[in-house]
């Protein structure tokens, strides 16, 4: 009775509660780092080196390219001789190619990362072999921090989302206490699973990739469109698209959630954020001669002019998209080079033409398993003397964005019913791309076992799902990890991933649908319940618009 008394006493304190959670994070966070320590000295022999190597080799191009077009050493060294190959290579690649097959496929802010680091691997180490870099300690430390931007990205949005919920949406999970404690507690909870999420922590830390770059950008642009902040939206967008394109194929599903809101403008604005990044970044490949430059700050001036005389809303975003697409039109007309965005992006896409490239848990799987390839006619649709061949690979792009688009609309309808279920919207659109598109890698699920964290704030249900997405994707990382080495040690785990592929694809499958469903559903009872007192602390704008 003295210790339960002891301990009422202890957690009544507002000092006592807070010391105790500062704690609790302090104790998640170095554990976190521990954990991706002991990952990445436990993994050295199953580690895939091929994808550390491709780095390197493309980041040492890029200042063998700098040494090329500088007269020396010295000139080759500066900081404009590096951009001078950095902003040359793509061109290069692609005139030297044959039939098309770059080899390289890194976005443009991508291969700077990894130019920068080659040159300061190779400062330190001039004679390091290709096949063997070192100091890869610098990408796992961006590695770190874009993981525990991503886990703060999801305590900020669980919580938004929580507080917001009305009386006939309120998430089942802990009922009793208050909103905003719930609401932080439950935030808390959903960042503290995603920190310490193990397929993420193995393909970061274990194989390594770089595939985590791209989850703030986009968790941040989620919170954003919550906070009707969609200009910011797109500029988040396009430039964790820099960083890898795969972000591109759920870049529509926030241009048709405001569309589904009948908020046009909202959906112009992301378009405009969009373009804007996207011409920033690729504008010294675009714009090529001072005629080119003069020609994008004569549009910036008229546009300026006209938008601020017509005192149009969005003033802001209205400008910067019409420059952004000013410096596309232009940059086409004046010779500007495309190379970054034929090699970079769309050389990705048909890389790897298959249905299945590696062990993947989803419906590709499934069909090719039943004879289907990627090229194959789906159906064939005959006009007079025209005949079209539909292939699987486009009926399954359809199908994704048919289903892109009824997640939209779940959005949409959860956010004006003020209902939590919209961080399930918010994470379906990565489940929905692994499960239905070909030609995907098994680390691509690692962007939905790590987003769908959020469930955490929402059901106990949702939550249970996550740590079976979370399991499907930990185990296709390791079974390509194992099957690179094939240790004999391993084989017999070999075997068992590899049997239990359609089952896993199956449940996979399910669980997808499950949150699907989830999108869609529409509170029992529709009345409005009054808008909580709290507000969140983060503050990116003003508070959504009620439809």
């Amino acid at each position: 009775m003295v210790i339960r008394a002891f301990f009422e006493r202890l957690f009544a304190s507002g000092l006592a509660r807070r010391a105790l959670l500062a704690f609790l994070i302090v104790a998640l966070f170095l554990g976190g780092i521990q954990l991706r320590r002991w990952i990445g000295e436990s993994t050295r022999h199953v580690r895939y080196q091929h994808d550390i190597v491709n780095a390197f080799y493309w980041g040492s191009e890029t200042l063998k390219e700098a040494r090329r077009l500088s007269p020396n050493e010295s000139a080759a060294n500066s900081f404009t001789g590096f951009c001078r190959g950095y902003f040359a290579l793509y061109d290069r690649v692609k005139g030297k190619s044959y039939e098309k097959d770059y080899g390289l496929d890194y976005p443009p802010l991508r291969l700077l990362v990894m130019a920068i680091w080659a040159k300061e691997v190779r400062n330190q180490f001039p004679g390091v072999d290709d096949g063997h870099p070192k100091l890869v300690n610098p990408l796992l430390k961006i590695n770190l921090l874009c993981e525990l931007l991503s886990a703060v990205a999801i305590f900020f949005l669980v919580r938004l989302c929580v507080q917001r919920c009305s009386r006939t949406t309120r998430a089942s999970l802990l009922p009793g206490l208050p909103l905003r404690d719930r609401a932080s507690i439950c935030g808390l909870a959903a960042a503290s699973v995603a920190w310490l999420e193990p397929s993420m922590i193995l393909d970061a830390h274990g194989w390594p990739q770089w595939d985590v770059w791209i989850l703030p950008f986009y968790l941040f642009a989620a919170l954003a469109a919550l906070k009707n902040r969609w200009f910011v939206c797109g500029c988040l967008l396009a430039a964790g698209a820099m960083f890898k394109g795969q972000l591109l194929f759920v870049t529509p599903f926030f241009v048709l959630w405001p569309l589904w809101q009948k908020r046009w403008n909202h959906a112009l604005c992301v378009l405009a954020g969009f373009a804007a990044t996207a011409a920033v970044i690729a504008s010294p490949w675009l714009l090529h001669t001072p005629a080119a430059w003069l020609a994008v700050a004569a549009v910036t001036g008229a546009s300026w002019s006209f938008i601020l005389q017509r005192r149009l809303p969005d003033q802001i975003a209205w400008i910067s998209g019409i420059t952004g697409c000013a410096v596309f039109v232009i940059g086409a007309f004046t010779g500007g080079s495309f190379a970054w965005l034929q090699v970079g992006f769309l050389y990705g896409s048909e890389h790897y033409p298959y249905l299945v490239i590696s062990s993947c848990y989803n419906l590709p799987s499934l069909l090719s398993q039943l004879g289907w390839s990627l090229k194959d006619p789906f159906c064939s649709v005959h006009f007079g003397s025209l005949h079209f061949d539909l292939t699987l690979q486009w009926t399954l792009r359809l199908l994704y964005l048919g289903a892109l688009t009824v997640c939209a609309y779940g959005a949409a309808q959860q956010v004006r019913n003020r209902d939590p279920r919209v961080l399930i919207a918010i994470t379906a659109p990565w489940l929905l791309m692994f499960t239905l598109l070909g030609q995907m890698h098994e680390r691509y699920f690692v962007w939905g076992a790590v987003v769908s964290a959020v469930a955490l704030g929402v059901s106990f249900r949702l939550s249970i799902i996550h740590f079976i997405i979370s399991a499907a994707s930990t185990a296709m990382i390791v079974h390509v990890m194992l099957i690179d080495k094939k240790l004999e040690a391993t084989l017999w785990a070999i075997d068992l991933l590899k049997h239990i592929r359609p089952y896993a694809s199956v449940l996979v499958l399910a669980c997808v649908a499950v949150y699907v469903w989830n999108t869609l559903r529409m509170p029992v009872f529709q009345r409005r319940a009054p808008r909580p007192a709290e507000s969140p602390s983060l503050s990116l704008g003003p508070e959504p618009e009620e439809a």
